[in-house]
């Protein structure tokens, strides 16, 4: 999520790992992120700033939102909104994809529903 510390990459694992427990099989966007660049590219990206990203670790935009559509399309049933997603353009973005599909739509406890 830009603009937010650290891409907000924490909260991101923190709910990858209780929806895991859960039974659940989840794609996550940073995981994919940190996976293809081979590091964790939000550590010490205090601003969640892209441009930093895609200088210090090779990150792209296109790239990066084409893989999480792709699985929204092809895998998915379902969609989770963590709290401030709908700050952010990519996960207002997804949201809409995933609707648009028929999918569920789930809401981290305090994320606001629309």
């Amino acid at each position: 999520m830009r603009g937010y510390p650290e891409f907000n990459f924490p909260a991101f694992m923190m709910a990858t790992a209780r929806l895991r427990a859960a039974g659940h099989e989840v794609f996550n966007p940073a995981e994919r992120d940190n996976e293809k660049h081979g590091t964790d590219i939000s550590k010490g990206n205090v601003n969640g700033d892209e441009n930093v990203a895609a200088a210090q670790h090779g990150f792209n935009l296109r790239e990066a939102l084409a893989a999480d559509a792709k699985w929204i399309c092809e895998e998915a049933t379902a969609i989770f909104m963590l709290r401030g997603w709908e700050k952010s353009k990519g996960a207002v973005a997804e949201k809409a994809l995933a609707e648009a599909l028929g999918h569920k739509v789930w809401y981290q406890k305090g994320a606001l529903r629309s």
